[in-house]
C-alpha cells in the first residue's frame, strides 16, 4: 500500500484544548450544575436541534446564543464566546500537522461551524497560511456526521479516501470517514494522537532529541 498522502483534522479538541473542559469551567463560572451546558446542547431535543442548526449554518451564532441562553436560563449575550473563553491552541498537534505538511502531506481542516459573529473561534489559527484545504460546515449547509460532507472534503483534498487519515475528537464523526476508506483516529490525548499519526503516515512528526 502506498503511503497516505492526506491528513484531515477536526478543529475543536484536536488543534485546540478540550471543548468539554471549557464547558465545565463555564458551568462553574455561571453557577450551573456541572455538565449542564453539554447536556442542553447534546441531550435536550431543542438544544441539540439548535446546535445542529448552528453547525449547518441555518441559524446565526447570535440567534443560537439567545435561544440556547434561554434554555439554560441565563443571559445569552456572547454565549459561545463565554463558553469557549478557556479554549487554547494545542501546540504539539499543530506542530505535528505542519511537520506532516513539510514532508509533502496535504493537510486539511474539516470543522463543524460555530459561526464567526460575535465570536470567531478560528481567529488566530492562520488557516490560510498553514493548511492546504479548509472546510467549514456552514458553507455547505451540512455538518459532520452527515455522510455527504465527507465526500465534499475528499473532493477538496483531491485524494481518495484510502490515501487519507482523519482525526476527530467525537466518536460519531468517524464512521462516515471509515466507510470511505479513510483511516480514522479518535483524538483523546495529543501525544497519543501524534503517535498514531506517525504510524499511519510513516513519518516522524515530533522533534527528535
Amino acid at each position: 500500500m502506498s503511503r497516505r498522502k492526506g491528513l484531515i483534522l477536526d478543529f475543536g479538541g484536536v488543534l485546540t484544548t478540550s471543548v468539554p473542559a471549557c464547558s465545565v469551567a463555564f458551568d462553574r463560572r455561571v453557577g450551573l450544575p456541572e455538565g449542564t451546558f453539554l447536556s442542553v446542547i447534546a441531550k435536550n431535543p431543542e438544544g441539540a436541534a439548535l446546535y445542529a442548526d448552528l453547525e449547518r449554518g441555518t441559524i446565526t451564532q447570535a440567534e443560537w446564543n439567545e435561544r440556547t441562553g434561554a434554555l439554560l436560563g441565563i443571559d445569552g449575550t456572547n454565549l459561545l464566546g463565554r463558553v469557549l473563553q478557556d479554549l487554547h491552541p494545542e501546540p504539539s498537534v499543530i506542530a505535528a500537522a505542519q511537520a506532516a505538511r513539510a514532508a509533502g502531506i496535504k493537510v486539511g481542516i474539516f470543522s463543524n461551524s460555530l459561526g464567526t459573529e460575535p465570536h470567531d473561534v478560528y481567529a488566530g489559527y492562520d488557516f490560510d497560511q498553514l493548511y492546504d484545504v479548509v472546510l467549514i460546515s456552514e458553507h455547505y449547509k451540512m455538518r459532520k456526521p452527515d455522510p455527504e460532507i465527507y465526500a465534499v472534503m475528499l473532493d477538496l483534498m483531491e485524494l481518495p479516501g484510502e490515501a487519507c487519515v482523519f482525526v476527530d475528537d467525537t466518536a460519531r464523526n468517524l464512521p462516515p470517514a471509515e466507510e470511505l476508506g479513510i483511516a480514522a483516529i479518535l483524538a483523546k490525548d495529543p501525544a497519543d494522537t501524534i503517535a498514531q499519526l506517525e504510524a499511519l503516515l510513516g513519518l516522524p512528526l515530533t522533534e527528535q532529541v
